[in-house]
């Protein structure tokens, strides 16, 4: 690709970047605006945007959230989530901070065992509803949720998509994520849980006539329709065990959500239109919008020049390359799309620690790749998929999260994990080791 034609795919980008800040255009319209901007300057074609692996529509990301979201729009038919909420509630005796912490745990822990996507899926019904019943802004407890899902699915090689990449790239083991990233990721949690009390504090009004109506009422009686209820957390249970049997099976975790999507409207009663009306149809949009504006940038070598700088300015030192990825993944995963960046970002690491004396997958640069990547994420409202299908769930229940309302809390739980992460490398693999 020509200069003009990198110099020009940035201007797209920014350009399309800037509406989704200003909100001045709805952000599906500004990503797939962008996106057939890319398309019309040559900056990328129809087979490197709708077919490359690489630079084109990660499609598996795509049926992924399509095959989750029929799964969870047949669930919230059920009463399945009024049931959860009041059981929550009751459990916190009312408390919005004690709410808030069980539902950040609950997510933490989801997200390390399925995925952050999928958590948040089914997490962010629940806490509409808990903010409803005790008369709370939901904004603070769904954006907490985002950080507790980017975070724990740090922790595992099934929690987040890109540790997916790192793994197949590195040839490292859902052990190996276990051993060197879940203790941060605990430790995470905890600095988030403690984060959410000083920065949410004006939203735990406690209520204690809602809350006194809430602990007066029988979950039991908030499930519609028992038989559906069962044959959906049948099928969502075979789903879950085929994300977790994936090295063994070998399905893509998108071919798991649409067969359990498709087995669900099959033998339930529900029809396939209602199903299909559940599915967030602009979110969907807005990821392949973004996967083909990110896609033009690894095509024109902007992303490839990016990250070629960024490995050049370590000058072979270990703990100033280790430094040096973890802060560039972290800053560069906040403004793209971390999946398409650690796509790009694989083999420059692999290459990094070859020329470090690495042998095997079990090198920090790795674990710095992974860090910056996935936490990194949390930066701002389009960091992760985590991220924008949040989102999108709070706009269609007319609870909308601005860009600036999320990104302001964003970058301060961004800088705080990423410097307890560097913390870590450094203490683990230079003054231990």
């Amino acid at each position: 690709m020509s200069d003009w034609h990198s110099w020009t795919a940035v201007a797209v980008f920014v350009g399309a970047y800037a509406l989704i800040i200003s909100e001045r255009v709805h952000r599906t319209a500004a990503a797939l605006g962008g996106a057939g901007a890319m398309l019309a300057i040559s900056a990328t074609d129809d087979k490197a945007a709708f077919y490359s692996e690489h630079t084109g529509i990660d499609w598996n990301v795509i049926f992924l959230l399509m095959g989750m979201m029929a799964i969870v729009g047949v669930l919230r038919q059920t009463g399945l989530f009024e049931y959860l909420a009041i059981w929550s509630v009751k459990r916190a005796r009312g408390r919005p901070f004690r709410v808030m912490a069980m539902l950040v745990l609950i997510t933490a822990v989801a997200s390390a065992l399925l995925d952050n996507v999928t958590t948040v899926l089914l997490v962010a019904p629940v806490t509409l509803l808990v903010c409803e019943r005790l008369g709370l802004a939901s904004a603070p407890f769904l954006i907490a949720e985002v950080f507790a899902s980017n975070i724990g699915g740090t922790a595992t090689l099934v929690g987040d998509p890109p540790n997916i990449i790192i793994a197949s790239r590195a040839g490292l083991t859902f052990n190996d994520f276990l051993v060197h990233l879940a203790p941060v990721a605990a430790v995470l949690t905890a600095v988030l849980l403690v984060a959410c009390r000083v920065m949410f504090r004006k939203a735990f009004v406690y209520d204690e006539e809602r809350a006194a109506q809430v602990m007066a009422l029988q979950e039991r009686e908030a499930i519609r329709d028992p038989r559906l209820l069962w044959q959906g957390l049948a099928v969502l249970s075979l789903v879950v065990a085929g994300f977790v049997l994936h090295p063994v099976l070998h399905y893509e975790p998108s071919v798991v959500a649409l067969l359990g999507a498709g087995l669900l409207i099959a033998v339930s009663k529900v029809e396939t239109r209602q199903v299909l009306g559940e599915v967030e149809w602009p979110t969907l949009a807005f990821f392949a919008g973004l996967f083909v504006m990110v896609g033009s940038l690894i095509e024109t070598g902007v992303i490839g020049h990016l990250s070629r700088t960024l490995a050049n300015a370590t000058g072979g030192n270990e703990l100033g390359a280790t430094l040096t990825l973890l802060g560039g993944s972290a800053l560069l995963s906040g403004i793209v799309d971390n999946i398409p960046y650690v796509a790009t970002m694989a083999p420059i690491t692999a290459d990094l620690v070859k020329d470090m004396g690495g042998g095997d997958g079990h090198h920090v640069l790795w674990w710095a790749l992974a860090l910056g990547a996935d936490l990194g994420g949390n930066a701002t409202a389009i960091g992760a998929s985590a991220n924008v299908v949040v989102l999108g769930i709070a706009e269609r229940n007319r609870q909308p999260i601005s860009f600036w309302q999320f990104t302001r809390y964003g970058l301060v739980i961004t800088l705080a994990t990423v410097a307890i992460s560097a913390l870590y490398l450094w203490l683990r693999y230079f003054v231990l080791t």
